[in-house]
């Protein structure tokens, strides 16, 4: 399995025992950080300071992948969608934990109108359509659940086509 965007580690304590986990990040920063915790927690995952929008990896050369609240930073985030439909092969899944643009207007027009603002201050757009990203990377959409209110967190189960 590969994780994109692995940040501080906080995924790393709940991957099984028997799981084998390649993680990235572009920070280094991060990546000391999530290293810390890996040894921590007492497991070996590999990581790699790499772009989410162009991953050194062969392709379908991973069952599955994961990425939590990455895809609001990634300045190409279809791009980056992209690469994951590559490197995971055909039957494999692709599990997204996202914060998205709200579909109301009011609700909606407000994300669009602060996010220069909080992309300034924190990095991460707030008003991104992950899920049509998620399509328009070619990848078929399984399921998506909302699980915040208002529908602005999102996990989105989506496989290559």
């Amino acid at each position: 399995m590969l994780e994109v965007g692995v940040g501080t580690g906080k995924n790393i304590p709940y991957y099984p025992a028997e799981a084998r986990v390649t993680a990235v990040d572009l920070s280094e920063r991060m990546l000391l950080r999530a290293l810390r915790r890996a040894m921590q927690e007492g497991k070996n995952v590999p990581l790699c300071q790499l772009d989410a929008q162009a991953l050194a990896f062969p392709d379908h050369c991973f069952d599955a992948a994961v990425a939590t609240f990455v895809f609001c930073s990634v300045p190409d985030p279809v791009q980056g969608l992209r690469e994951l439909r590559r490197v995971v092969r055909p039957q494999g899944r692709i599990l997204l934990l996202e914060h998205v643009r709200v579909n109301r207007p009011g609700v909606g027009r407000l994300m669009d109108l602060l996010n220069p603002l909080v992309v300034r201050v924190m990095g991460a757009n707030i008003n991104r359509n992950t899920v049509a990203n998620v399509s328009r990377a070619g990848l078929v959409l399984e399921r998506v659940d909302d699980l915040g209110p208002l529908g602005v967190v999102k996990l989105i189960i989506a496989r290559p086509d």
